[in-house]
Formats: structure tokens, sequence, C-alpha cells
């Protein structure tokens, strides 16, 4: 039994050998020489050029008639859309999610933007409770951790003309945190720019603290916000605790999934 199963999870190697060169594209972002190609596939160019050739005629490479470059080709941009127009940020998140909350067994929640501004989806609760109405299509105010995030990286505009809107206190009856206007919010923003995060340690939920990033799609547009939440008393606030890395690096791993490139944005 044991044999069969490794039968069938055996591959074809030249395929596998080949993919190299294409990932050795993919990373690299631009077109590459065969020199070039060769070295980052970890091959010579002799056995490199075969390669190339096949993945020519399939459209996956293709090679400029004056420098002789190599890029990836159309097959390969078409591939690229057709995956990222599979992929649903949320389902990704949600599953995340679930990891996350086993990893550091705090409340975690995720957010989109919605009519009424940042709205809750997901909610994996933990162990921990905390005293906040927090649920499924529960509306966050820009003031709390999950809502900075959004200000911080949608565009500024629209969130202004958000915020304006906002402040009418008949505006969003069932919202959760305080309203500030424009410009009071200023400083908050670029402190989230600055880490990367928001941090929120017992305001505006009195007894609730919480960390939010953000998740970023293949264009570098904010998707959607992952927040940990719990009670203040057992909550590390510090920027680089445990909690925060991890919290980061989930989102970091869904936003690479979502073809999101750190290094170009």
């Amino acid at each position: 039994m044991e044999h069969e199963d490794e039968k069938e999870r055996r591959g074809i190697q030249s395929i596998e050998v080949g993919g190299q060169l294409l990932t050795a594209l993919a990373k690299s972002g631009g077109a590459m020489s065969l020199k070039q190609l060769a070295h980052e596939a970890q091959m010579t160019a002799a056995k490199a050029h075969p390669y190339l050739v096949s993945f020519g005629k399939l459209g996956l490479v293709s090679q400029d008639p004056v420098s002789g470059r190599y890029a990836l080709g159309r097959l390969a941009l078409h591939m690229g859309l057709a995956c990222l127009r599979q992929l649903n940020p949320v389902r990704l998140a949600t599953a995340a999610a679930v990891e996350l909350e086993q990893r550091i067994h705090h409340t975690v929640a995720l957010a989109v933007w919605g009519n009424a501004g940042p709205t809750v989806v997901h909610l994996e609760e933990s162990s921990h409770p905390i005293h906040m109405n927090l649920r499924t299509g529960t509306v966050m105010s820009l003031t709390t951790a999950t809502g900075l995030v959004f200000g911080a990286y949608m565009p500024a505009r629209m969130i202004e003309r958000f915020v304006e809107e906002s402040m009418h206190p008949d505006a969003f009856p069932h919202i959760i945190g305080e309203r500030r206007n424009w410009q009071e919010m200023q400083p908050a923003l670029a402190e989230v720019r600055a880490h990367g995060m928001a941090r929120a340690i017992g305001q505006p939920i009195a007894g609730v603290s919480a960390f939010s990033v953000p998740v970023f799609d293949h264009n570098g547009h904010i998707v959607l916000v992952i927040t940990i939440v719990g009670p203040t008393g057992g909550f590390d606030p510090d920027w680089d605790c445990t909690n925060a890395r991890a919290l980061k690096e989930t989102a970091a791993a869904i936003s690479a999934d979502l073809g999101f490139n750190a290094s170009a944005h």
C-alpha cells in the first residue's frame, strides 16, 4: 500500500527541473539573460536552453529578439490572471484566522470595507472572553484599530469624505467606537503607516486591546484587515511582541497568496 502511495506521488523530474527556470523568472520581476537565468535556477546555460525553447513554444516564456533576454510569456500571464480571478481574499483569510487563533489564543476578526465602513465578516473566537459586542456584521469606527488601518491605506480623499459624512451622530447609529474629524486622525494614521499596523490599548473600547494589519491584493490595494482582540489585562501591547509578529506574518502570507509583491510597493 505504501509503495502504491509513493508511486502516485512520483512526479516527472524534468518538469520539476524546468520549473526552476519559471520560478526564477517570476521572482526576478524582469527579463533575464540566459546566463543570469541559469545561475538563478542553479543549472548550466546548456541545460537551461532546451527547457526555454520548449517553454517558448508553449508561450510560458518569451525572448526579446534584440537583447536575447527571457521573460514570462503570454500563457504565463493568462495563467496568472486566471489564478487571481479564482482567489477569494476572505476565504483565504478565514482559513488563516483559524490557524492564527490556535497559535496565539486571542480572538481574530476579519473586516472588509462595506457601505457603512469597516465591517466584520468573520470572527474566530478564543476562550478568552472579551467584553464587547463583536460579531459578524459589526461596523467599526475609524478610531478603532481595524478602522485606523483602513484609514491609513485606503485613498485619502475617499476616507476624508467618509469621515465627514460619518461625523453626524445619526449617520451610523450602531457603529463601535468614537468619531473624530479628519484632521484629528492624522497622527494616528501616520503611526499606523510607520509600524505597518494599528494598536489600540483599552481605547476606544475600555478593557479591550487590539492589533490590526492590512492585507493587500496584487495591485497593492487593501482588501481586508485582520485584527486580534483580547482583554487588556492579558494583552502584550509591545509593537514587536510575539502576537504582533504572528499577526504580521499571517497577513503577509495572505497578501503573497493574492499576488502582492511587498518589494514593489
